[in-house]
């Protein structure tokens, strides 16, 4: 009997050792890749790094060390739901494989307890010790770094009180029989209230960047892939990349040789002139952003060294656009007419089949076939499929959870470039890096409890993820839903249907103006008829100028 309790506590020892080993294995994985993607963004100059104080360079690396931290944080976030639905499948279909014995429950609920004990760690303790050491400057008296550790956990300290009184406040609004002194006492209890605020802001959040990151994405697409030929003229934006590119070129020349600072003959029309439009690889958007770049200084109006500068600077985009143009123009037809059309046709399909499965949700969250995303049982892996698909099914619901990562977080940019936390290679300082990993942090504790909000997987929230309260609220649930179905419908109909409704629009006024205005009808039937009057008037004013210069002759 002893010898038996030996071995089961052997064992359970064996296995927690070996879960350890297995989180610390995919910590540092993800810190790699966090520290690679901050790497590449981060700053390197003098006022940001380089600096002969060796505190302000301990400073730096220990706050770029909590930042690296806490996107690793976020990475392990946003991967949790794709790898338990995954490794739930992989059990049913390897039931008796000795090699996949090390992945269980225990190991993913681990997972699952660890990544949130470690993103309320880097939003309340890392992220904001990493911004005010960065900024802190010491005590009178006690300077240097022992000074600066010194304030910074006293204003750490300060700003902790703060946000628990808060919270108190708002749970005491919430809750107002937890408004005695006990409920004010327990501390720890405020945490995951916290949390659970936090996430539903990011879930907030994610309601705007995601039908917006959908609409955007087939952007980024276009811009990536080629479009076909009968979408996208190559030869002719080839043809004129490289006529402008000629044209600039005799200009600095001519300038150099000549020594002149100005055109000569000053060009007419330079403000809609192909010199003054902005570079676009789109030739039909660059229209219209003409009437914007017009109410700057048109190139060819500057003088002397501005001129040659500008027209240098102008020649570098030239050639890097023409380049680019050159480089498409020489893949293959099956890539160009194949590929792009089928990359179109998956975005589509999976967001048609999200909107779907979001609408399903509701449904039967109104009908009471499903229950509430809130989850306080034990789940475990292997059991049954979480799909009536099967590993299909899952897999397709994995992908899907990625699909929308991706979509959040290319609709993610326009907040984060409001925001003017948008990263740039090797040109971001340290605070919009900690600000950037902060918003990152936030979205990726709210994209589990989106994904479960919306249905599109059964997979229940583990740990203190499916203990936060706001879920269990159905009209918020089903609000949720069906505003999300609906915006994401709205944004692509939006998308679909530009073109058609700018055209409805011109042509509607063009008739408004026709009844409104009869006497000039002539002149606006056509763009035509406007340019045949504006020659006649130059006609005119030329005869005219031949008469008079006739009748001095004379």
């Amino acid at each position: 009997m002893d010898d038996e309790e030996a071995d089961l506590r052997e064992q359970i020892f064996h296995n927690n050792v070996r879960e350890q080993i297995i989180f610390l294995l995919l910590f540092i994985l993800l810190y790699l890749l966090s520290f690679m993607l901050i790497e590449k963004f981060r700053r390197r100059d003098s006022e940001d790094y380089f600096t002969a104080d060796e505190d302000e360079v301990k400073v730096y690396r220990i706050s770029l060390w909590l930042c690296t931290f806490a996107l690793a944080v976020s990475l392990g976030s946003a991967l949790l739901l794709p790898l338990s639905i995954i490794s739930n499948e992989v059990l049913i279909l390897y039931t008796d494989t000795y090699y996949v014995k090390w992945l269980n429950s225990s190991l993913i609920q681990g997972l699952w307890n660890h990544v949130f004990l470690f993103s309320n760690l880097s939003l309340f303790v890392f992220l904001p010790f990493a911004y005010l050491f960065s900024e802190s400057s010491g005590f009178p008296g006690c300077r240097g770094l022992r000074g600066r550790v010194y304030e910074t956990f006293i204003v750490l300290a300060l700003l902790g009180v703060v946000m628990l009184g808060l919270a108190y406040v708002i749970s005491a609004w919430l809750e107002g029989d937890r408004s005695g002194i006990d409920a004010l006492l327990s501390l720890w209890t405020y945490l995951p209230f916290l949390y659970s605020c936090v996430s539903f802001v990011g879930v907030l959040m994610l309601l705007v960047c995601t039908p917006l990151g959908f609409v955007r994405l087939f952007g980024v697409i276009s811009g990536v892939l080629v479009k076909p030929q009968f979408l996208r003229d190559l030869n002719e934006e080839y043809y004129v990349y490289s006529f402008e590119e000629k044209t600039i070129r005799r200009r600095i020349d001519t300038s150099v040789a000549t020594g002149a600072g100005y055109i000569s003959p000053e060009p007419m029309y330079v403000d809609h002139g192909d010199i003054s439009a902005p570079v676009n690889a789109n030739l039909s958007r660059a229209k219209d952003v003409i009437d914007q770049h017009c109410k700057e200084t048109p190139l060819l109006r500057l003088r002397n060294g501005a001129l040659q500068a500008g027209l240098n600077e102008r020649l570098e985009k030239i050639v890097a656009m023409r380049k680019e143009v050159e480089k498409q123009r020489k893949t293959s037809s099956l890539q160009r007419n194949v590929v792009y059309p089928l990359a179109m046709l998956l975005l589509l399909a999976l967001t048609a089949i999200t909107v779907l499965m979001v609408l399903q949700n509701a449904l039967e969250l109104l009908i009471g076939i499903k229950a509430l995303p809130l989850s306080t049982r034990q789940f475990t892996l292997g059991i049954a499929s979480l799909s009536k698909l099967g590993w299909a099914g899952a897999t397709l619901e994995a992908f899907l959870i990625l699909y929308l990562h991706a979509a959040s977080l290319t609709g993610l940019a326009g907040p984060m470039a409001a925001l003017r936390l948008s990263p740039r290679a090797r040109r971001t300082p340290l605070r919009k890096i900690i600000g950037a990993c902060a918003v990152l942090v936030v979205y990726s504790t709210a994209q589990p409890l989106l994904v479960k909000i919306l249905g599109i997987t059964n997979f229940d929230l583990l740990g203190e993820f499916g203990r936060i309260k706001w879920l269990g609220n159905f009209k918020l649930v089903m609000f949720y839903n069906a505003l999300f179905a609906g915006t994401v419908t709205l944004c692509l109909v939006r998308k679909f249907t530009a073109s058609v409704r700018r055209e409805l629009y011109n042509r509607f006024k063009w008739i408004a103006d026709l009844f409104t205005l009869p006497e000039e009808s002539a002149a606006i039937k056509s763009p035509l008829s406007a340019r045949s009057s504006v020659e006649r008037t130059v006609i005119n004013k030329e005869e005219t100028t031949q008469n008079v210069e006739h009748l001095k002759t004379e």
